[in-house]
């Protein structure tokens, strides 16, 4: 009986120590997202500065994840509009430079895919939102002989929940996020 206690307090440890860092590489990632405008057409956008960290194990498997990404970073090929969504009627990036994702909760849903819980910080409004992953694979990067992961991260928010846009704009409710990831054992 001591040795079987043993042996599960060994394994438990292990699996904590077998949890490494990891990192996006931004030169590989993206972090984009999509609504509907005048109820007809799609216009998508992306923020160019963030920071993806994850506590995971070699086989990627319950990722924990930490995301900041400054709002002001925002891009949707159109300057005019840009600077629009960085002012107070949208992300109001001055007074809420960041949008945090803490992960709380991992549940798999498949060989290869899983649904992140978590906390969203967005506009000063902090909401639990579900994504939905997919892990592509993972290789040894041949150059620091280190695990990299390839993922996909989507989920859909309401822009009102975080009151962004609150006033009547001819724009969709629901934002599709979707995050291309390219993440480096640290």
């Amino acid at each position: 009986m001591k040795k079987a206690i043993f042996v599960l307090l060994f394994m438990s440890c292990a699996t904590l120590v077998a949890q490494d860092t990891w990192k996006a590489d931004g030169a590989h990632s993206k972090v984009g997202f999509a609504i509907t405008h005048l109820m007809i057409s799609e216009v998508e956008g992306q923020f160019g500065d963030f920071e993806i960290t994850a506590t995971a194990d070699e086989a990627f498997s319950q990722p924990n994840f930490m995301v900041t990404i400054k709002t002001a970073s925002i891009d949707t090929d159109n300057e005019r509009r840009d600077n629009h969504l960085k002012s107070d009627d949208f992300f109001a990036a001055e007074t809420h430079p960041e949008i945090i994702f803490k992960t709380m909760g991992y549940e798999k849903t498949g060989e290869k895919t899983f649904n992140l819980t978590g906390d969203l910080t967005m506009h000063g409004v902090t909401k639990e939102v579900t994504l939905n992953g997919r892990l592509n694979g993972i290789i040894t990067d041949q150059r620091s002989q280190k695990l990299k992961a390839g993922l996909k991260l989507t989920g859909t928010v309401n822009r009102k929940d975080f009151g962004i846009g609150s006033k009547p704009f001819p724009l969709g409710d629901e934002v599709d996020m979707t995050i291309h990831l390219e993440m480096a054992q640290q």
